[in-house]
């Protein structure tokens, strides 16, 4: 049996051969390591219903009458002196206005999850519409965001995005459900938002150089790509005959059990990538996927695209292809909302 070290200060060296020490030595370990783990929620659970308590406070106050006008719009300036003075750190002006805006929000605290943390609704806050703030609640939850991966998917307005391709149902079923993948269109962004590569946006650039900024940021790709995606390789050979052509990305959509090839094309989409992914898609159902598979989708990712050339160049394909653009920019968050709310009064008004 392996000889298992383990070094107690202040006694030297204790060497144990013991499998009923090491069991002991785990069982003490692990004990401690869900100690912990269940002492950080009971911390955030406490920490989460204290902010919404405090704005709770502050609004009650508020709302109090006349009697205390006078303390008008300096309150949340007088409170955070006075409460940074008895308590420390915590208390700054915007962290005040956030647990103020945290109970507006959410008026019944029962409707808090205590899955995410302060930090989290902290970023949430930031966004305006209680739908949009549904839905990456929902999103936090089911995918396990941590803060910095919600901040990327807001600053990318990811709901937006979504929302703006569906109608008025699909945008409240978005806000309640969150992200739902049922089928192929349910995985297709358009655009897709690259800004994570750090490449050029007006400078001239090869395929192959996105390509491998995409595969060097791949965690954040993956984020972008959305739920299910599993990375396979690059450059994936495909042998037809005495001819070898290569697929830019491949990978596996363990939701929809199937295999998802990814072109890319540094400027507008052509009709004849159209016809060069189909042979792709021929190869994969034919030679690579299993019984047990669904049939492959392709994704042919440009710059720009032609909807009409788009719409002649997929028509009579049974394969499940389609054509997106991608931008290497974070898009205009307030552009997208607008388009979004006049959806909705346009649907308001039918």
């Amino acid at each position: 049996m392996k000889r298992t070290d383990i070094t107690k200060q202040g006694h030297g060296q204790l060497h144990a051969t013991d499998l009923e020490y090491v069991r002991l030595v785990s069982l003490i370990s692990d004990l401690w390591e869900e100690a912990k783990a269940k002492a950080a929620v009971a911390v955030n659970t406490e920490l989460l219903d204290a902010n919404w308590k405090t704005g709770q406070y502050i609004v009650e106050f508020e709302q109090g009458g006349n009697p205390k006008a006078k303390y008008g719009e300096k309150l949340i300036t007088n409170l955070a002196k006075d409460l940074t003075r008895l308590r420390g750190k915590g208390f700054s002006r915007s962290n005040l206005i956030y647990m103020r805006k945290l109970y507006l929000t959410f008026p019944k605290s029962e409707t808090l999850s205590h899955q995410l943390t302060w930090s989290h609704y902290f970023e949430l806050l930031k966004c305006d519409d209680p739908l949009e703030i549904q839905f990456y609640m929902k999103e936090c939850i089911k995918e396990g965001w941590k803060v910095r991966e919600l901040k990327r998917q807001i600053n990318s307005s990811l709901f937006q995005r979504l929302a703006l391709s569906t109608d008025k149902q699909g945008i409240l079923e978005l806000a309640n459900q969150g992200h739902q993948v049922l089928t192929p269109e349910d995985i297709i962004h358009d655009p897709y938002v690259l800004e994570f590569t750090g490449m050029p946006q007006h400078k001239r650039y090869k395929e192959s150089e996105l390509e491998k900024a995409l595969k060097a940021n791949m965690e954040q790709f993956l984020l972008e790509l959305g739920r299910g995606f599993a990375f396979i390789g690059r450059q994936y050979i495909i042998p037809v005959g005495s001819r070898r052509f290569k697929v830019d990305l491949v990978f596996y959509h363990a939701i929809l059990k199937c295999y998802v090839l990814i072109d890319l094309k540094r400027a507008e989409i052509k009709h004849g990538d159209i016809g060069q992914m189909n042979l792709y898609l021929n190869y994969f159902k034919n030679e690579i996927c299993q019984p047990d598979d669904n049939p492959p989708i392709g994704i042919v990712l440009g710059a720009k695209k032609d909807e009409l050339l788009m719409e002649y160049a997929l028509q009579g394909i049974d394969n499940q292809l389609f054509a997106a653009r991608y931008q290497l920019y974070l898009p205009n968050r307030e552009e997208l909302q607008a388009q979004l709310n006049i959806l909705l009064d346009n649907t308001k008004s039918k």
